[in-house]
């Protein structure tokens, strides 16, 4: 199957499935008291949330003591913000940034995913590298740096890139001693933009990973995985080395970019540990008419390994503060030294 089929039917999936578990709710949960949305909100991650038994096993999650704990918590005469504040607690032992309920309040998020980690990325310093007269086209920002390595910074895979930008760019960098792809806080997007641009990486198909979608309301309810292949673009491709920068806050659509860049044979991930964020996300109602967005469809690498809690680098390089100090990017000068060398 074509990597856009399997999107396709990702889409369409989560579309159904949220439809369905919409109507779910309205059939066995009567009502809009506290513990009617409680049952509700712990119903449907029960049912439909990819991740319950894969967090058991790594951090001891157990959904059914979740539900004792909070329960406890939930009176009939709470106030509307207090119930949102404890649901949102609840949720938060997922560890899951795609996992947010939506309320007049404001949304839920849990933020240890990237707060318990260095930054390893700062603006100003970038700017310091793309200089004054760099080039931005469909959501990169491109320059030549001063020792003949491209630099590519990607904030963004929510906007599309056109094949004719990417043509262009890479024309403008074929006589680069090598090329860096900057994915560092990049919180996601487009999952077939992130996928366009690695095309342009790869001169045969490659498998990068497998998808499966949950089927049941049993944890171990899944659709056998589902290969998924990137196939070279028929626009430019790069041919020599690449870098991938990313760190904590390379997220969801990002973490599978540096996913299948790491597959490529020419491309090396360095910097921080992703983010991860790999299950395909999709949205359903409590009675009260909050919206709560989990993961539904998990993903995986090329070997069947989770790629949920991040993936490591090839090279592990943190800034410095000794080169923060000075204006330095010490990923960016260790992607440089890597793509000088042997060439």
């Amino acid at each position: 199957m074509k990597l856009r089929n399997n999107s396709l039917f990702a889409i369409l999936f989560c579309v159904i499935m949220s439809a369905v578990s919409a109507s779910c709710i309205r059939e066995d949960v009567s009502g809009n008291t506290p513990q009617a949305n409680f049952e509700s909100l712990w119903r449907i991650i029960d049912e439909q949330y990819c991740f319950l038994d894969y967090k058991k096993e790594v951090y001891g999650l157990d959904w059914d003591e979740v539900y004792s704990r909070y329960s406890k918590r939930i009176t009939p005469n709470m106030s509307s913000y207090n119930l949102f504040e404890v649901l949102s607690e609840m949720v938060n032992e997922l560890r899951d940034g795609h996992v947010n309920l939506s309320s007049g309040y404001g949304s839920s998020q849990y933020r240890e995913w990237f707060d318990a980690y260095p930054r390893n990325f700062s603006d100003s310093i970038q700017s310091n590298y793309l200089g004054k007269d760099y080039v931005i086209t469909s959501g990169l920002t491109y320059q030549i740096l001063e020792n003949n390595i491209g630099y590519v910074y990607c904030s963004s895979f929510s906007d599309g890139i056109g094949d004719g930008n990417l043509d262009y760019m890479l024309k403008e960098m074929e006589l680069c001693d090598g090329l860096i792809i900057d994915v560092r806080n990049n919180g996601g997007g487009n999952l077939t933009t992130a996928q366009k641009l690695a095309a342009r990486f790869t001169n045969e198909k490659i498998l990068v990973g497998y998808m499966s979608h949950k089927m049941g309301p049993g944890h171990n309810e899944f659709s056998i995985p589902e290969p998924v292949y990137i196939e070279p673009s028929n626009g430019v491709r790069w041919q020599k080395k690449a870098v991938v920068l990313s760190n904590r806050r390379s997220y969801s659509s990002t973490n599978d970019f540096v996913n299948c860049m790491k597959s490529m044979p020419l491309v090396t991930i360095m910097g921080d540990k992703t983010g991860g964020g790999s299950g395909l996300p999709f949205s359903s109602e409590i009675p009260n008419g909050w919206l709560i967005r989990f993961s539904a469809a998990p993903m995986y690498d090329a070997e069947m390994n989770q790629i949920e809690f991040g993936i490591e680098p090839d090279v592990r390089v943190d800034m410095s503060e000794a080169d923060i100090l000075r204006g330095k990017d010490t990923i960016i000068e260790e992607a440089c030294v890597l793509l000088k060398k042997n060439q």
